[in-house]
């Protein structure tokens, strides 16, 4: 299944039908009187979380969404019959944006979350409803109020507890391959990672969601290589684990160049937690690891942790301090696998 994280969609909801002008005209019945019915509602639009989605893919071959108008009253005190409603199913953590794509309508973060996006029109009112004391005989009704065409983008902004940043190949999809399940693409050229890659992983019996998403380099911000957009996708997790790779020629810059993506970013991201950790150290001696963890530590202002993905050295460590920095109603419980006794 593609990844697809932003979709453009069109909406309308159902207009309500008419009323109805009616007479009762039955044999034997001398003083008949109105009897024409309310038009029915039209149908609204609505969007709700679902379970087991990871993308909106969905909206690449639907675009267009529209309810169905509510039918037309009848006599004989016949209501029309209201518009079915319309649902786009959408996966958690779907942020719904105006046409400007900068107004929130709606942000869904848990499964059965429903938001009204479009309101279907009323009926309108038959004959029968104006009849009074002094209007016995009324010969007007009331037309269906129009529906509500809207545009809407859908941006979908993945549930995870940390975020990985780095440039590419750093060591990003090495680190989630070796902590977790998941099964990233990884190779010796950068931009290997073309979209974000979630993975559970597990330590000390609890378990956390860490997000992989495709390296940054300089200008991302102005959408160089393949931009900032997936930044979003690293907003709402709890902390962020920043891999800077021990085997390039520029450390230090290569740090200044993820901080400075971040904060041309904007909102709350370059604020916040985050762990920096020295990458690839198997690469290094011990005298190279000692220059190149002091010189990242002189930009970082405070000590680093190290790791290498590839040897799994330092990963646990790496995860417990994670772990640390996640509150605790985030983490789930790890859980046991129960042995079936054989028996005869």
């Amino acid at each position: 299944m593609k990844f697809l994280d932003l979709a453009k969609v069109y909406i309308r909801s159902g207009a309500g039908g008419s009323g109805c002008v009616s007479f009762r005209r039955e044999k034997y019945i001398e003083y008949g009187g109105p009897d024409g019915g309310d038009g029915g509602k039209g149908g609204s639009v609505w969007a709700e979380v679902v379970d087991g989605l990871n993308t909106l893919i969905d909206f690449r071959y639907q675009q267009h969404f529209f309810a169905k108008n509510g039918q037309p009253g009848r006599g004989q005190q016949r209501t029309g019959k209201d518009g079915d409603d319309i649902i786009l199913r959408v996966p958690v953590g779907t942020e719904i944006l105006d046409e400007d794509q900068e107004t929130v309508i709606a942000d869904l973060t848990e499964v059965g979350q429903r938001v009204l996006l479009a309101r279907g029109g009323n009926g309108g009112f038959g004959n029968l409803h104006f009849k009074s004391a002094t209007n016995q005989a009324p010969r007007r009704a009331n037309p269906g109020q129009p529906g509500v065409d809207r545009t809407i983008w859908l941006r979908l902004k993945l549930i995870a507890d940390v975020g990985l940043l780095g440039l590419p190949n750093a060591g990003k999809s090495t680190f989630l391959a070796a902590t977790s399940n998941a099964r990233p693409k990884i190779a010796d050229y950068p931009f290997t990672t073309l979209h974000p890659n979630l993975g559970v992983v597990g330590v000390d019996n609890v378990e956390f969601v860490v997000a992989d998403i495709p390296g940054l380099i300089e200008g991302a911000h102005e959408g160089r290589g393949i931009g900032d957009r997936f930044l979003g996708h690293v907003e709402r997790c709890a902390v962020l684990l920043h891999l800077v790779d021990g085997t390039s020629e520029t450390i230090a810059q290569d740090y200044h160049t993820i901080i400075h993506e971040l904060e041309a970013y904007g909102g709350a991201l370059a604020d916040k937690p985050r762990i920096t950790v020295l990458n690839k150290i198997d690469a290094l001696d011990e005298e190279q690891l000692e220059l190149a963890k002091a010189e990242l530590e002189e930009p970082v202002g405070g000590p680093v942790m190290t790791m290498s993905g590839v040897a799994r050295q330092g990963v646990t460590e790496v995860l417990r301090a994670l772990r640390s920095q996640i509150d605790e109603n985030r983490l789930r419980q790890k859980p046991t696998e129960e042995r079936e006794t054989w028996q005869p």
